[in-house]
Formats: C-alpha cells, sequence, structure tokens
C-alpha cells in the first residue's frame, strides 16, 4: 500500500467517526400516519412523533363541565373554520376533564382538518422549530402542553411567551396553543412576593415578579376554570361511564355506595375517579358474570 493510498484509506476512517457523531437529519413528519403528534428528539434533532392510537373520547364523553365544553368547542370551530380564534388555557381542579376535553375537540373537528400536537414542558424552547415545520400545512394545528407549571427562570417559559404574542415574526395563522394546568397563574406563588405590592393614590399595584407571573396566563385569550364536582356529579358522571361499559344494573344503593367509597378512598369527587371506578365495576361484574 503506497502512502496515499494510507492516507486516504486513513481520512476514509476519520470521516466514518465524524459521521456518528455528527446528527443526521431529522425525519420529515408522517402526516397521513395519525391525527395526533409527539414533538420527540432525538440525537440532540426534533421531529414530529405519529401517535398510532389516540385517545377517542368525544365531547359527548365529558359531563359537568356544560359550559367549558361549549366555550372550547366554538373557540375550536371558529379556528377550522378559518375565523379568528384564541389560544386557551384549562385550569383548576385535577380530573376534572381538562385533557379530555382537548383530545375530544380533536376527534370532534378532525374530519375538518383539525391536528394535534403534543409537547412536553422542557421541549417548549423548540417552539419556532415546530411551528416553521406547520405554517405551510392546509391543516389547522393545536399545539397541546399538558399539567403546564414553569419554576423561575426556565427556558421554556420564555419561548411560550414569545409563541403566544407573536416576536418580530407574526404568529402562525393555522396554529392554536391549548394548555391545561393545576396554576391559573402557572409559576409557583410566595408569600415574599405580597411585599412587593405598593399602595398609589389608594390604588393596589402587584410587585414586578407577580405582574411577570401574571403576564404569561393573561397571553392565553380563553381562560377556562374547572371545580370539584359535587356528589350528584360525580354519581351521574359513575352512570354514564356504567353505560359506556354495558352494565345493566348500574343506579343501585349498591353502586352508590360503593362508588361514594371509593371516591372517598381517593380523597377526590372527579371524572378521573369516576371514570376508574367504573371501569372497576364494570370489570367485577363481568368477571363474575363469566
Amino acid at each position: 500500500m503506497t502512502e496515499l493510498e494510507r492516507f486516504l484509506s486513513r481520512a476514509e476512517s476519520l470521516l466514518q467517526r465524524v459521521e456518528q457523531v455528527l446528527p443526521s437529519q431529522a425525519p420529515a413528519p408522517d402526516w397521513d400516519a395519525s391525527l395526533a403528534f409527539r414533538w420527540r428528539k432525538r440525537g440532540g434533532l426534533g421531529f414530529l412523533q405519529p401517535v398510532m392510537h389516540p385517545h377517542h373520547i368525544h365531547l359527548s364523553d365529558l359531563q359537568g363541565v356544560e359550559e367549558q365544553k361549549k366555550l372550547i368547542d366554538r373557540n375550536t370551530r371558529q379556528f377550522v373554520r378559518r375565523v379568528p380564534a384564541n389560544n386557551v388555557l384549562l385550569t383548576g381542579a385535577r380530573g376534572t376533564g381538562k385533557s379530555s376535553l382537548i383530545k375530544a375537540v380533536l376527534n370532534e373537528y378532525a374530519p375538518k382538518g383539525l391536528r394535534l400536537i403534543e409537547v412536553e414542558r422542557q421541549e417548549l424552547v423548540d417552539l419556532p422549530d415546530i411551528v416553521e415545520l406547520l405554517y405551510q400545512r392546509s391543516e389547522r394545528f393545536i399545539v397541546y402542553c399538558d399539567d403546564l407549571s414553569f419554576d423561575a427562570g426556565e427556558p421554556g417559559y420564555r419561548a411560550l411567551k414569545v409563541a403566544l404574542d407573536g416576536s418580530v415574526a407574526a404568529p402562525s395563522e393555522n396554529v392554536l396553543i391549548y394548555a391545561t394546568s393545576n396554576r391559573r397563574h402557572l409559576m409557583p406563588e410566595y408569600m415574599a412576593e405580597n411585599l412587593e405590592t405598593q399602595h398609589v393614590g389608594g390604588e393596589i399595584h402587584p410587585g414586578e415578579t407577580t405582574e411577570e407571573k401574571v403576564s404569561l396566563s393573561e397571553r392565553f385569550g380563553l381562560w377556562l376554570s374547572f371545580y370539584p364536582f359535587d356528589q350528584e356529579q360525580y354519581l351521574s358522571i359513575v352512570q354514564h361511564w356504567l353505560a359506556h361499559f354495558g352494565v345493566a344494573d348500574r343506579d343501585s344503593d349498591t353502586v352508590r355506595r360503593e362508588a361514594l367509597q371509593w371516591a372517598q378512598g381517593r380523597g377526590s369527587r372527579s371524572g378521573r375517579s369516576a371514570w376508574q371506578f367504573a371501569r372497576d365495576w364494570a370489570g367485577r361484574v363481568e368477571l363474575k358474570n363469566r
């Protein structure tokens, strides 16, 4: 082997090692693969991964949240019909249907071109890249952020503010952000922040820290608040899901008593608890009948 051949062989070996370190090109989204996608990172590159089995819950399945359902349905209908619509923040008690409501509007309006992109909190810094992938598409996209909350200084907080309010670039016309959170202001609030409050001319002016926290949630045009269910609402939801599972004897005193004990054990009369009890009870009934 000549000196030149040895040099070329070593150069080729070096290039192969460099190629293993350098990130490859992210795969193009397969838009026909699903109605819902997740933003994923691999090797430092982000890509849209199709969700093979999206949740098929429907608006009619959600009980006890009629006003919230009406408002988000109207907003989404405006969006898919290409008239002005708002980003939506859903906040309040856990297990009351916030996330399910977003999945339900996807199923309702998917035939009209609606698609869903789920983005984890830590990946919100990639929102500009996500919007770049979407803005030339004919579909309408909801960017969905579940159980959203931030600690001070998180980079995703700034990225979300920019995406909601726009930067030097105009917000994308075919993208809305729907987020759920247990906190209205999306960040922890501390007693010491009240010391920043000032009284000027008889008016109360919150401190800069409080104003900064409020400023993010205010960028959502539509707020939907969710509250714990009372006993009758909870039992009504139990009845709905028992009917869904085909349980015939679902209004007996035994069922009501067991359902209330289930909620007491969970410490919550929520839609989630009602769904979990109905699954457990329907399974017990079916196993007994077999």
